[in-house]
């Protein structure tokens, strides 16, 4: 037991948890207050540091293409061949890092364009063209840039500490392993903590809402409470059965996910629409997107790519964790083809068919009653909305049992390449992982106001970023040279 406590690092996992149960403590305490604070804090940062969000895209953009079609992209990560199979993989990519928040904003996203009055234009062409691309190329490529460092942090170089900062190690040295790299865990632990609440604070109180009108329940906080904890038990259950568990889940919640998209397309009557509309939409981005990336509708913007940032701290790890045996080539491009495929089936589906019955309404303002309204226009309603529940329980599941083993390796002094956190360790961050989001859900925040606590955290969180590909850079192009190096010498 003694020597097992040697191995964890108590500041890395007692600090985080006193901190989120302070701060859940004074949300639930002083709720107006609070709500007041983040909404500000949230317009502070769109005015003074969009510009920064913008470029970082870009840059991490350029960074994956650039690695897959050069040298860089032939490096394998580890001996051997993939432990699993393209399909495999490809499902637990997309079922692992897209949380049930996916539905809610396929679902209302387009009218929350409309609602702000960015649109210029055809409503039902550009919502979805602001859609497809805000959950298109640059946002995978966050997760994609940083999933090429870590994958070759731990399957190449076989690093000890399975830990953010670590890599940086090639750019800092040694110091990784005074307090810069505490304090680059500890950011990076933060960033995680206020990216899974913005996902529960922002998605969940759309299953509460369709679960409480069908059972004819008004105090929907609660039910948003309950839902949570039912959540929290299956992917601390998962966790506990290891890495089996999980890719089950991952395939359950794939197909769930697929029934819902499927029946919608060939039940809701709007199936030619959606195709037309999805093809013009694609087009539009290609057409636009330099404009968009450079800052059209940039408050939305920065707004997605800091919460596809503060992700960065999790979700790359959890891929660059599964793609042993694949080359960067490899997990970058097969990374986008699964990612892009189901974002887009997703909102050219889900968001098509809201366009299709009230694109030309008076929207409402309560995304919620819109999103029931949507969902109502299916024949089999009652149906949908319990396979779309059951979808986002699975969705949430599935991403937060991933969330839970990459968090619980920055409790480690170190963990050998392949090594798993032990289960208690993974139940304290499945536990630690709830408070936040419980006090959010009972404060019942704007969606517009919980978007600040990622857009605070990415902001230094991006910085990192940068500092992370630099890095790969330098390691991945020595490596190389030790290749050619050993080639030469036998050669000769």
């Amino acid at each position: 037991m003694f020597e097992k406590l040697k191995k964890l690092d108590g500041f890395a996992s007692l600090v985080p948890l006193l901190s989120m149960s302070i701060l859940g403590g004074l949300l639930w305490w002083k709720p107006q207050e609070a709500q007041t604070i983040m909404r500000q804090l949230r317009a502070g940062l769109s005015q003074h540091f969009s510009w920064f969000y913008l470029a970082l895209g870009l840059v991490t953009l350029l960074a994956t293409g650039y690695v897959a079609f050069s040298r860089y992209g032939r490096i394998r990560l580890g001996r051997g061949q993939p432990v699993y199979s393209n399909v495999k993989w490809g499902m637990m990519i997309f079922t692992a890092t897209m949380s049930a928040d996916l539905i809610f904003y396929a679902l209302t996203e387009w009218a929350m364009y409309a609602a702000e009055g960015g649109i210029e234009g055809s409503l039902k062409l550009w919502s979805l063209t602001y859609s497809f691309f805000h959950w298109g190329p640059i946002a995978w490529s966050f997760y994609l840039s940083l999933a090429a460092a870590f994958g070759f942090m731990l399957h190449v170089r076989q690093r000890p500490r399975q830990q953010f900062a670590e890599a940086l190690r090639p750019l800092l040295g040694d110091l990784v392993d005074g307090w810069v790299g505490r304090g680059v865990n500890l950011l990076a632990i933060f960033a995680l903590l206020a990216g899974s609440a913005t996902t529960f604070s922002v998605s969940l109180p759309l299953l509460a809402h369709l679960l409480g009108q069908a059972l004819g329940w008004e105090n929907e906080a609660l039910i948003a409470v309950g839902l949570l904890l039912v959540v929290a038990l299956l992917y601390t259950t998962a966790v506990l059965l290891g890495m089996g568990a999980v890719t089950r889940l991952a395939t359950l919640c794939a197909s769930l996910l697929g029934l819902l998209l499927v029946s919608v397309f060939l039940g809701g009557g709007a199936g030619k629409f959606m195709v037309s509309n999805s093809w013009a939409a694609g087009a539009n981005v290609l057409w636009n997107f330099f404009p968009l990336a450079l800052g059209k509708h940039s408050d939305m913007t920065a707004y997605y790519w800091s919460y596809w940032m503060v992700w960065c701290t999790a979700t790359p790890f959890f891929i660059a964790t599964i793609s042993r045996g694949r080359t960067l080539r490899q997990v970058i491009l097969g990374g986008y083809s699964w990612g892009l495929a189901g974002t887009g089936m997703a909102f050219g589906i889900l968001g098509n068919y809201g366009l299709y019955h009230f694109g030309g309404a008076n929207l409402s303002a309560d995304h919620l009653a819109l999103a029931q309204a949507t969902l109502a226009r299916f024949p089999l309603s009652d149906l949908l909305i319990l396979v779309l529940g059951l979808t986002m329980i699975g969705m949430y599941a599935t991403v937060f049992e991933s969330l839970t083993l990459v968090v619980a390796r920055y409790s480690y002094r170190y963990l050998a390449e392949g090594r798993l956190p032990s289960k208690q360790v993974q139940v304290f961050w499945a536990i630690t992982l709830m408070i936040l989001p419980l006090a959010l859900l009972f404060m019942q925040q704007s969606v517009y106001s919980l978007q600040s606590l990622a857009m605070l955290m990415a902001l230094p969180i991006g910085g990192v970023i940068l500092l992370i590909m630099l890095s790969f850079f330098k390691d991945a192009r020595a490596y190389l040279r030790e290749e050619q190096d050993d080639e030469r010498k036998d050669y000769h």
